[in-house]
C-alpha cells in the first residue's frame, strides 16, 4: 500500500492577486511595493491590507529590474566602538527588513591619504551596487566622502553630522546639550575639580560633548581648569586617559568620559590607583551601552538612542519622497546609576 501523496504547497501570492483583492490596478500595487512618492494614504492602506491578508512577499529580483534599483543599502563605518557599530547595524537592518532591502556593511579607514580613501570608496561602490549609503561618524563630516558620493549621484543619509546639515538627510541628538547636562549634574553634587576624557579628533560628536560640558561649567562659575586627556573612544584609551587625569594636580573628584568604552577604562585606572568609585571619585560615561552595566559599580551615563538613530537614518534614505535634507533630532537623557556621589570633602 502506497503512502498518501503529500499535499501540493499552496500557490504563492502574486502582485496580480494583491491588485485583485485590493480592487486597484497592478501599477498601483507596484507603486506601493516600491515605496514611490505621491501615493495617497488610502491607496497605500488598501494595498498593504491585501499584502498582509495574502502574505505576499515581493520578488526582489523583479523589483530591481522594474525600478533600476538593486535594493541593497550600504552602511559605512570608521568607528572604534563595537557597541556603537552593533547598535547602529541593528537599527539599519530592522528598517531594511521592513522595506525588503538587503544590507551591506563596509569599513573605511578615513585616516589614510586622500588617494587611498578614494580607492576604498571606489572599490566599495563598484563591488556593492548599493542604492544608497548610510554614513556614521566620523565619515558623516568627511567632505571627501560626501563629495565622492555626490559625484557618483549616490543617495546618502548621515548619522550625527556636525557640519553642513542641509547637505543631506541626517539624524542626531544634541551632543552639546547632553555634555552640558553631565556638567550640571556633577556641579549639583558639589564637584569642582573635574576632568574629561575626549574622543578621536575626527569624531565631531565627541568634540560637541566636550564643548557642551566645558561651556556649561563656565556658565556655572567654575574657576579651576578642567583636566583633559584623550581616550579615543576605546577601553585601552580610557585606561591611559584615566591614568593621566589621576596624576593631574589637583586630582579631579569627578571625570566625564565622552563614551562608555573609555569610561570603563577610566574605572580600571581608578582601581589601579586604589581609588573607589564613587566614594573617592565619581565617573560618568556616554551612550548607555551594554558596557554601562557590565562594570561595577554600574555606570551613570547619557542614554543615546543609537539603534533608533540607525533605524531613522535608513528610513530617511529609503523614503523615495522629498527627504533630501530632512533633519531628525532624537531625545537623550541621563541614566543615573551607582558611579556618582558627592566628593569626599563635600559637607554633608
Amino acid at each position: 500500500m502506497q503512502p498518501p501523496a503529500a499535499a501540493a504547497p499552496a500557490p504563492r501570492a502574486t502582485m496580480e492577486d494583491v491588485a485583485r483583492l485590493a480592487g486597484v490596478s497592478l501599477k498601483s500595487v507596484s507603486r506601493v511595493v516600491n515605496r514611490e512618492p505621491h501615493v495617497s494614504d488610502a491607496l497605500r492602506a488598501k494595498v498593504e491590507a491585501a499584502i498582509t491578508t495574502l502574505a505576499f512577499v515581493p520578488d526582489a529580483a523583479a523589483r530591481s529590474l522594474a525600478g533600476s534599483r538593486t535594493f541593497i543599502v550600504g552602511l559605512l563605518f570608521d568607528n572604534p566602538s563595537p557597541n556603537y557599530t552593533i547598535k547602529i547595524q541593528s537599527g539599519v537592518y530592522r528598517a531594511c527588513m521592513e522595506q525588503q532591502y538587503h544590507l551591506r556593511i563596509d569599513s573605511i579607514d578615513s585616516d589614510r591619504p586622500h588617494a587611498q580613501v578614494e580607492a576604498q570608496l571606489d572599490a566599495i561602490v563598484r563591488n556593492s551596487r548599493c542604492d544608497g549609503f548610510i554614513l556614521t561618524p566620523p565619515l558623516t563630516d568627511n567632505i571627501q566622502v560626501l563629495a565622492f558620493l555626490e559625484r557618483r549621484g549616490i543617495r546618502y543619509a548621515r548619522i550625527a553630522p556636525n557640519s553642513e546639515l542641509g547637505r543631506s538627510a541626517c539624524v542626531a541628538i544634541d551632543d552639546s546639550a547632553a555634555g552640558a547636562l553631565v556638567a550640571r549634574r556633577l556641579w549639583a553634587l558639589g564637584h569642582r575639580r573635574l576632568g574629561v576624557v575626549t574622543g578621536p579628533p575626527l569624531h565631531r560628536a565627541g568634540e560637541r560633548r566636550r564643548t557642551g560640558f566645558l561651556n556649561a561649567l563656565k556658565e556655572l562659575g567654575a574657576t579651576l581648569p578642567v583636566a583633559e586627556a584623550n581616550g579615543s573612544f576605546a577601553f585601552e584609551g580610557g585606561i591611559a586617559a584615566g591614568t593621566a587625569l589621576l596624576a593631574h594636580e589637583p586630582r579631579p573628584s569627578a571625570i566625564f568620559a565622552t563614551n562608555d568604552d573609555s569610561a570603563a577604562g577610566v574605572m580600571v585606572a581608578c582601581a589601579r590607583a586604589g581609588l573607589r568609585v564613587p566614594h573617592d571619585i565619581s565617573l560618568c560615561g556616554f551612550d548607555d551601552s551594554w558596557v554601562a552595566k557590565s562594570v561595577w559599580p554600574y555606570l551613570t551615563t547619557i542614554y543615546q538612542p543609537i539603534e533608533e538613530m540607525g533605524y531613522a537614518a535608513a528610513s530617511l534614505l529609503l523614503d523615495r519622497g522629498e527627504t533630501g535634507d530632512r533633519q531628525l533630532m532624537l531625545d537623550f537623557h541621563l541614566v543615573e546609576r551607582d558611579s556618582l556621589a558627592p566628593p569626599p570633602d563635600h559637607p554633608a
